[in-house]
């Protein structure tokens, strides 16, 4: 279980804890150290409002937004959220109340993008510059509505059809703006585009676990101890860190390009096909410019993007064993 911190440009990794199922446990789920996914996953939001991370709410898929208890657990620490619900997700309702988010979202007026009706034009922006129309309007379902404790805000690219692959039911605690909730909230009001900015942000997650699951081998931990888990997901981190710190650094300088006026080089001699082989000087051009004193090493600013020491200028401590010498021993008798 993980929580990310993101914003329009970039997301971070803040925490991770390895989920441990109840079998692992003497008592199974009724063990008192057994812990389900989404009560550790308000104990690390909990952990990251603790640990000062300033974020605007906790954003979070259907599979943590239909969960009342979550949901309580969030509100129950301070922590506003905005979190998506299935089309599907029912609640108790009179006669033909609406009792869905799809029934709320059809409840509401809409004509056409000259008579919107309940339906406000929001701007979407993306990180690669270009922008989507998207229509927002607060719905009421059962007790949820534009001024309840949580409010229901649908968002679609046509509010006339609903379609299911551009249509986001959202819940969220942020009040609305000059609704009667605004004044005693200890969170700023949110109107319909910032619900849905915040929410946009979450795709910023399903992008972390291609990068880090898949590049950085997050999910790499199989048949590993609870402590070897938890200090390989470090590492990942780690390396993660120095991946945006490259990303943002200035590029090294490069090498001037030849002079064509130059006479061609000439051509290398392939080596003997048998026989000891000598290593190639090793590259000097991001290469550090020393050798290191004192910890520090990987700073990926200084020495971009490799991270070792020009050894290879030094005179070396001790001589290079022959080919019969870095042959294997025979054991004592």
């Amino acid at each position: 279980m993980t929580t990310c911190w993101a914003d329009e440009n970039l997301y971070y990794p803040l925490h991770a804890v390895p989920y441990s199922p109840a079998h692992h446990f003497p008592k199974g789920k009724s063990d008192p150290d057994f812990r389900t996914k989404l009560q550790i996953a308000a104990e690390l939001a909990r952990t990251a409002k603790a640990a000062g991370v300033t974020f605007r709410a906790v954003a979070a898929d259907c599979a943590y937004g239909d969960q009342d208890g979550f949901r309580r657990d969030l509100a129950a620490a301070g922590l506003p959220f905005v979190m998506a619900l299935k089309p599907s997700h029912g609640t108790w309702a009179y006669g033909k109340d609406a009792y869905t988010p799809v029934d709320a979202a059809r409840a509401l007026t809409w004509t056409d993008a000259e008579h919107p009706g309940d339906w406000t034009a929001v701007e979407r922006t993306f990180r690669d510059g270009h922008t989507e129309t998207w229509w927002a309007a607060d719905a009421t379902l059962g007790w949820w509505g534009p001024d309840g404790n949580v409010r229901l805000v649908v968002a679609t690219t046509d509010p006339a059809t609903l379609p299911a692959q551009a249509t986001w039911y959202l819940a969220t605690s942020l009040p609305r703006p000059s609704g009667p909730r605004e004044a005693d909230s200890p969170e700023p009001a949110a109107d319909l585009a910032e619900v849905v900015r915040i929410y946009g942000i979450r795709h910023w997650i399903e992008q972390s676990y291609k990068q880090i699951k898949d590049e950085l081998g997050w999910a790499d931990f199989q048949v590993r101890s609870d402590t070897a888990i938890r200090r390989h997901q470090t590492l990942v981190t780690c390396a993660f860190s120095f991946c945006w710190d490259t990303w943002f650094a200035q590029p090294p300088d490069r090498e001037p390009a030849d002079d064509p006026t130059d006479p061609p080089a000439a051509t290398p001699v392939e080596p003997p096909e048998r026989g000891p082989k000598r290593n190639p000087p090793a590259p000097t051009v991001q290469l550090a410019t020393g050798d290191p004193r004192r910890p520090g090493l990987a700073r990926s600013l200084d020495h971009p993007p490799t991270l070792l020491a020009s050894l290879d200028q030094r005179t070396p401590a001790t001589r290079t064993p022959s080919p019969d010498q870095r042959r294997r021993r025979r054991p004592p008798t």
